[in-house]
């Protein structure tokens, strides 16, 4: 399992280098970070993720050495588990790679120690100019400061296995008006119809204690897990009637009760109830339905998420992940156009494809579509559709917060088990999120 006590540690107590520059994140830094030798050229790049990544990755590298012999490439590969502990301890020692993946729960604690170079300042080699701002801007810091270019994006949505509700004949849901009051019922219905057909099958697999949730059921009651300065903070109102939401879906039998939810979170996507077809719904980054697509061998659908208010889902294109460039690389100006043939080369794109989000720049969605088979066409379509309702995009997590998901999930568990009130709980989630919002 991944150490994140210990990779937190690093970020809190200061031991990421604050890399010596001209100014904050700053190109040409001289604090001994970045790998890649003192030619100017050599190219260290980190990345996690499965096989599939890893393999499709590979690729997209070969090519880019067809095309840029001049610069050697060094990649370097690792499972979630992991990555995050080694990329601290690179960081701590002077030797980060040049060019590394990040994740929005991170990219702010690197951000703000000067670790990450301001990718505008290497706007001539990198042109992001066409991307989206409004998915552009979730690479960016409090003060501005363009840290990570964005590789595609995901939408926290609703996978939904329209096998099973055929098996149990009910009607797929109309997304664009239904109510988390609506998701009760059919999940509940599923659930009631395996139970009288004797199948191991459930309606719902797991709900009640993850941030993505939390942070969902805030933004449809108008309010955020971490604000700006225009936003409201979530209430303690708000995070009760997300709990009791949570254990009235396990006492109706919408969902099994925690134990089981516990384990089915730990058998991983593939293995669990929804990724072998023990579940009728699911809540995920929409590009998950692709594992899961291949995992059951079904007709997957993506639908948009309930609503606290018929019609207003709230639904926002979150960062999938990002590349960013260490701010004391040594070969700034390689790993600068390594990141734009990774984004922008139409080829590259259509050996990417959208494993890792779909990617913000239309014409390459254009070009990658003709090399989408069904399945992966149901991830970009839905992306598409979305685009014209989708709203503001939170703030990034902040380095305060990097935490909380863990704090939600224990703190969940505990009153889904029922070892205290909601009531009590949602005390304790707020204060937990009050002591994390940033300063300033």
């Amino acid at each position: 399992m991944i150490t994140r006590r210990r990779t937190l540690g690093l970020l809190a107590a200061g031991t990421l280098p604050v890399l010596a520059a001209c100014g904050p994140n700053a190109a040409g830094g001289s604090g001994g970070s970045g790998g890649s030798g003192g030619d100017g050229s050599a190219v260290r790049i980190y990345w996690w993720g499965g096989d599939l990544r890893n393999g499709l990755t590979r690729d997209a590298l070969d090519l880019f050495t067809q095309a840029h012999a001049d610069i050697s490439v060094s990649p370097e590969y690792s499972e979630w588990t992991g990555y995050w502990d080694k990329l601290a301890t690179q960081f701590a020692g002077g030797d980060a790679p040049d060019v590394l993946q990040m994740d929005e729960a991170y990219i702010d604690s690197y951000g703000t120690r000067d670790s990450l170079l301001d990718l505008e300042a290497v706007s001539d080699l990198l042109d992001l100019s066409a991307m989206d701002e409004a998915v552009l801007d979730t690479g960016r810091l409090a003060d501005g400061t363009l840290v990570g270019a964005p590789l595609g994006v995901g939408i926290f949505s609703v996978g939904v296995n329209p096998e099973i509700l055929e098996q149990a004949g009910l009607d797929m849901p109309d997304d664009t008006s239904w109510t988390w009051d609506d998701f009760a019922e059919i999940t509940g219905a599923v659930s009631d119809w395996a139970k009288e057909a004797d199948e191991d099958i459930i309606g719902f697999d797991f709900f009640g204690t993850s941030a993505a949730e939390l942070g969902a059921w805030a933004r449809q009651s108008g309010e955020q897990l971490f604000p700006r300065e225009d936003e409201t903070l979530v209430s303690k109102d708000t995070i009760v009637a997300y709990l009791e939401y949570a254990l009235a879906l396990v006492e109706s039998g919408a969902v099994v009760g925690p134990s089981e939810q516990i384990e089915d979170f730990a058998a991983g996507v593939e293995q669990g109830r929804f990724g072998t077809s023990r579940a009728a719904f699911h809540l995920q980054f929409h590009t998950q339905v692709q594992t899961f697509q291949k995992s059951t061998g079904a007709p997957l659908q993506l639908l948009r998420l309930p609503a606290r208010t018929s019609g207003d889902p709230q639904m926002v294109n979150k960062a999938s992940m990002y590349w960013s460039i260490a701010a004391g690389s040594k070969a700034v100006d390689s790993a600068a156009t390594l990141v734009n043939f990774l984004l922008r080369d139409p080829e590259a794109a259509k050996i990417l494809k959208i494993e890792r989000g779909v990617t913000s720049f239309p014409e390459l969605q254009d070009e990658i579509a003709t090399v989408l088979d069904d399945d992966e066409m149901v991830s970009l379509d839905f992306a598409r559709d979305m685009q014209a309702e989708v709203v503001r995009p939170p703030l990034v997590t902040p380095a305060s917060g990097v935490g909380f998901g863990d704090e939600l999930s224990r703190l969940g568990e505990e009153s889904l088990f029922g070892n205290r009130p909601p009531a009590d709980v949602a005390g304790e989630i707020l204060s937990v999120l009050e002591g994390m919002q940033p300063e300033g």
